[in-house]
């Protein structure tokens, strides 16, 4: 969310003022013919229509009557490690962030480095996946749309997240362990994709694929155009600007 400051509403003046003072210097200068006489006239106009476009300006800005609060939405992305999901999200993030509209990507890669006692059992993932809920609904209070990038094995986590959210959307990335496996990430290092190899096969035996997924990227979509479909979605779905 963007907010007028003093600064840019006094420059806005400024601007004005160099256009609307230069056609009443013209006007003054035409029915009186006296050079002096219009730009006397112009700079006190200047002077003084400055004042009073900024208090006027930072008047209006006290009052809510017309001004609409951005909705926020929750995009949650779901599917198998090694699915894609975490690059679409990126692809995704980078097309609205170019809209400068207030958004914030959550990657359960990034938490987990921040918080590395969150175990992998079924009460521990749930429970991790409420407070990244509880997360998005305070980042929503502030008008902040999210994208989230987690695997979510259970489908009782995602629908608490849709419950909780305002303008939940799921995207699912589907894809068998077995694709998975077989994909080909040249982006990522050794380490990196290790990890990623052990989380599959650590969570693909107890994944819930969604079976009310808002949008389904089949194993063999295009990366940028899911990321687009996803776009497109979200303006008809969301108000986005």
């Amino acid at each position: 969310m963007y907010v007028e400051t003093n600064r840019r509403s006094l420059l806005k003046g400024v601007s004005w003022r160099l256009v609307a003072t230069s056609t009443t210097i013209l006007i003054v200068y035409i029915f009186f013919g006296r050079l002096d006489l219009a730009i006397i006239a112009g700079a006190l106009e200047t002077v003084a229509k400055i004042f009073l476009y900024y208090l006027h300006e930072r008047g209006w800005n006290k009052i809510r009557f017309g001004k609409k609060r951005i909705q926020p939405f929750n995009l949650w992305i779901t599917g198998l490690p090694l699915s894609g999901k975490v690059e679409l999200a990126e692809k995704v993030y980078n097309k609205l962030e170019s809209l400068n509209m207030p958004i914030d990507l959550i990657e359960n890669h990034e938490v987990r480095k921040v918080l590395p006692e969150i175990g992998y059992e079924k009460e521990q993932r749930v429970l991790h996946v409420k407070r990244i809920g509880h997360l998005v609904c305070q980042l929503q209070k502030h008008s902040v749309s999210t994208i989230c990038c987690f695997v979510a094995p259970y489908a009782e986590s995602r629908q608490a997240v849709r419950e909780m959210t305002e303008n939940y959307v799921e995207v699912y990335v589907e894809m068998s362990a077995e694709e998975c496996r077989k994909k080909q990430f040249k982006e990522l290092d050794a380490t990196i994709y290790n990890e990623r190899l052990k989380d599959l096969e650590r969570t693909a035996p107890i994944y819930e694929a969604p079976t009310n997924a808002d949008i389904v990227i089949s194993k063999d979509e295009n990366l940028d155009e899911a990321a687009d479909r996803i776009v497109s979605h979200l303006k008809k779905a969301v108000t986005l600007v």
